[in-house]
């Protein structure tokens, strides 16, 4: 049987901007569970839609078949009853949870999905979770924080700058071709028409406040 790295249930993340592989890597992933038989279930939230309604695909074009649901409710409905972790009355006999759980664009999920994840893992599954780490403000990006501290493993990938081909970082949102505004929603699912790969320096958001640590403020206050 295929094993990670690790024994047992476990949570693996895999973050990165946008165009920097992480579904890539995720697809990589479970696909080496198939091969080796493993039992798995594969999730996605069902606002994005951009490639395939029922799998997880990549800028590449690679896929694998995955479950397009709502909330991390709907993620417990198709895992319901399959262990007392879940909800399962005692003694009533139930299927196995799966080998392997896979969740893509994880940062569209609520907090709720650490606790899953969590849970999962102590049950002896193999959790993967692949998502922004940041949003288009390059600010932490919903579950994500929680989620980076508490996994075993964590894999951030970067892209590449498309201003001057730098390592890129950073998610840059464009409404008409111009940089967004810091006040826009953060949840916009879009694709190359809508964002581009950035590194710190030409990553742009319009209005956004201007942050220097206190020593700074004095510093220039005082005219050091």
């Amino acid at each position: 049987m295929l094993r990670s790295p690790f024994h047992g249930g476990h949570l693996e993340v895999i973050v990165g901007p946008m165009f920097s592989g992480k579904s890539e890597e995720l697809i990589r992933r479970i696909t080496r569970s198939l091969i080796a038989r493993q039992n798995v279930l594969v999730f996605k939230p069902a606002l994005d839609d951009r490639y395939h309604a029922s799998a997880v695909a990549s800028h590449a074009g690679r896929s694998v078949q995955a479950l397009a649901v709502r909330s991390v409710a709907d993620i417990r409905a198709h895992l319901s009853g399959e262990d007392r972790l879940l909800g399962a009355e005692a003694g009533t006999q139930r299927p196995p949870l799966p080998d392997v759980v896979g969740i893509d664009e994880v940062q569209f999920f609520g907090a709720e999905v650490v606790t899953l994840a969590l849970e999962l893992a102590d049950a002896g599954v193999r959790v993967i979770m692949a998502g922004l780490d940041l949003d288009f403000r390059a600010e932490p990006f919903g579950p994500m924080p929680q989620l980076l501290a508490r996994a075993e493993s964590v894999e951030k990938l970067t892209a590449i700058c498309t201003v001057c081909g730098a390592p890129a970082t950073r998610s840059q949102r464009l409404i008409g071709g111009q940089p967004a505004r810091y006040d826009d929603p953060v949840v916009l699912v879009g694709a190359q028409e809508s964002y581009e790969a950035r590194c710190r320096v030409h990553h742009m958001v319009l209005g956004q406040p201007i942050s220097e640590p206190p020593s700074w403020r004095e510093e220039r206050a005082a005219g050091v």
